[in-house]
């Protein structure tokens, strides 16, 4: 549309000035002024002058979107700063490059909170492993929880740990697979006391705490929060 009324108020004002020029001379002639001058004259000048009219309103609207939207870049998200979206594609796209096999993430429903604008979101890995989000009202979570039932004993074993490590990669893009053990290490769940029923294990890697706990024979939480 921008193109349509530039071009009609370029065409517009050329013939505008022909037909201007000619009815100059026209006069300095001493000649009768023609009256298709005139009216030419006046429609070019009308379509002119509505070329100007569009592309300046046009250039209005376009600043104004720009002021009312602000760019993508500007907008920070709190917490963990990213939606559940960038959750589950970062999550998933962890299980595919390192070929963490029994681990992926089809879809994730937030359960809205009619008072605060907060939510949460659950997700189901299997009888013994689910995951656990809290949503802030800007749609970015603010801190994830991983539940693993099971003897407490091994809780470095299988599937949990191989979740535990995907979590870390998840929540720090620029990490390998050997960073996400060093988190591991850090919070001592590598160490030969871990099967203790009152094990409880934290560390704090680019702001984000990540804590492993041992409730009881048969529960431990993994977890992701914003360090204070």
């Amino acid at each position: 549309m921008q193109y349509l009324f530039t071009a009609l108020f370029i065409l517009g004002f050329i013939a505008f000035l022909r037909f201007l020029v000619l009815m100059i001379l026209s006069i300095r002639k001493g000649n009768r002024l023609p009256i298709k001058y005139i009216i030419l004259t006046t429609a070019c000048f009308a379509i002119a002058s509505i070329g100007l009219y569009g592309m300046l309103t046009l250039s209005s609207n376009s600043n104004q979107s720009e002021i009312d939207q602000p760019p993508s870049s500007q907008i920070e998200l709190s917490g963990l700063h990213m939606t559940t979206d960038e959750f589950k594609n970062k999550f998933n796209g962890a299980v595919g490059k390192y070929r963490l096999n029994g681990l992926s993430i089809t879809r994730l429903d937030i359960q809205d909170s009619s008072e605060q604008g907060s939510g949460a979101f659950e997700y189901i890995f299997n009888d013994e492993l689910r995951l656990v989000g809290v949503v802030n009202a800007d749609r970015s979570i603010q801190e994830i929880s991983l539940y693993a039932t099971g003897d407490p004993r091994q809780p470095t074993g299988g599937i949990l740990l191989t979740a535990i490590a995907t979590l870390i990669l998840t929540t720090n893009s620029e990490y390998t697979y050997n960073d996400a053990q060093d988190v591991i290490q850090d919070i001592g769940l590598l160490d030969r006391d871990v099967n203790q029923s009152d094990f409880d294990g934290a560390t704090v890697r680019n702001g984000l705490e990540y804590r492993f706990s041992i409730q009881d024979h048969d529960h431990s939480t993994f977890e992701i929060t914003v360090a204070k």
